[in-house]
């Protein structure tokens, strides 16, 4: 889209101006792409802004941390690459003092419709930003492009004016390529010789369909299925991701294939159990987080009680306790906890809990969301077998009617 928006600004002696969020812990060669794209585009693009704030961002490969921070400035020894340097580089220390609206660890989406009204403004025109998404690519940004009640650009279907606090803030946002099929992306480029990431070449190389292909940061809650391609493309850059995003090699090397079954793991010798019973979690957390959640507030209940009838803070839990004690159920320990966790206790029954229609309701939708993924064979408890027995039952006696 920038290379087509650069070729026609040529032609009618215009110029533009680009902003691009950096949210550091991304792929070297889509770096080195942007770098080329700045160059290519320096004639009749009037302002660039290379935005490195420390955003929030999801992680959905991590309990502990469901959100992180780039470029915070208190983790700079773990940043996955030094901050560019060039003079279009806007970061914390030096964003114009107009943007009274940033604050540290605000939404990517928060910010990006922060600077368009503050850009807005600074033009003092209607102001068109240009988004590359297609309307193939998912339902939501399909509906997008439809909307029947959305306010356009001279009734251009492709254009949605942008809600603002401010009614005289004229801001649209313009998907200029919306109609297009991933097909029509690749003809551009071979047509048109155009600059394209190098990181898509590798993906395909490695397996990846055209179709199956994405950029975006990769610790979203779909784009976590694609860790082990990071790894595999970009290994040097994969060594950094796992120092700077919690979760993220757990996420990709501890994904389980029977979803209620034993999980037969043991516990590392360099670990605590308490850094055990994380680690299963976090293992849960990347292809199952309903199931970790649920874990989480069985864990958390189990700790309150404890503090609440005996004065035991969740700091004070020993990581290990007296064996005997601890199977009848009369001390608390993270390795009852990360047992518990390990044998994929569904009621959790080890740390003193019942069976709940709560927890039974749960393990229905489980059931019909990962089908394939639950394995009667695999699954030891036995009420847990005849509750899963009983629910397809039941399925099966409605689908007969």
């Amino acid at each position: 889209m920038l290379q087509l928006c650069a070729e026609i600004a040529r032609q009618r002696k215009r110029k533009f101006s680009v902003m691009i969020i950096d949210l550091e812990s991304q792929y070297k060669a889509t770096i080195e792409h942007v770098e080329k794209l700045r160059e290519i585009t320096a004639d009749v693009v009037d302002r660039f802004y290379w935005c490195c704030m420390p955003l929030s961002l999801r992680n959905a490969v991590s309990v502990i941390q469901p959100t992180w921070i780039c470029w915070d400035e208190n983790e700079r020894d773990k940043w996955v690459r030094p901050m560019p340097t060039y003079d279009c580089v806007v970061n914390e220390h030096n964003y114009p003092r107009e943007w009274t609206w940033f604050r540290k660890g605000m939404e990517f989406e928060e910010f990006d419709y922060e600077f368009c009204q503050w850009f807005q403004k600074q033009a003092g025109v209607p102001v068109a930003v240009g988004i590359a998404i297609r309307s193939d690519e998912s339902l939501n940004r399909f509906n997008t492009i439809i909307n029947q009640t959305k306010q356009t650009f001279r009734d251009y279907a492709w254009t949605t004016k942008v809600h603002t606090p401010e009614p005289d803030c004229d801001v649209y946002n313009f998907y200029p390529l919306y109609d297009w099929r991933t097909e029509d992306i690749w003809g551009a480029v071979s047509r048109l010789d155009l600059e394209f990431n190098e990181i898509y070449e590798l993906m395909y190389k490695n397996g990846l369909k055209i179709s199956q292909q994405r950029l975006c940061q990769p610790y979203g809650d779909d784009q976590r299925n694609g860790l082990d391609q990071f790894r595999a493309l970009e290994p040097e850059t994969w060594e950094k991701v796992v120092n700077r995003v919690h979760g993220v090699n757990f996420g990709n090397i501890y994904a389980r294939t029977s979803l209620l079954g034993n999980m037969r793991s043991e516990k590392p010798a360099g670990m605590t159990w308490q850094q055990y019973a994380v680690f299963l979690l976090e293992s849960l957390g990347l292809y199952a987080p309903e199931l970790r959640d649920h874990y989480y507030l069985k864990i958390k209940t189990f700790f309150r009680w404890w503090e609440r009838h005996h004065g035991i803070r969740i700091e004070d839990v020993p990581d290990e306790a007296n064996k005997s004690l601890e199977s009848h159920g009369k001390v608390p320990s993270w390795r009852r906890v990360a047992r518990a966790v390990e044998k994929n206790d569904f009621w959790m029954r080890r740390l003193g809990f019942g069976q709940t229609k709560t927890d039974v309701q749960l393990l229905k939708r489980l059931r019909r969301k990962y089908r394939s993924l639950i394995r009667l064979e695999d699954i030891k408890d036995g009420k847990l077998r005849d509750a899963i027995r009983e629910d397809e039952y039941g399925q099966h006696s409605v689908l007969r009617r």
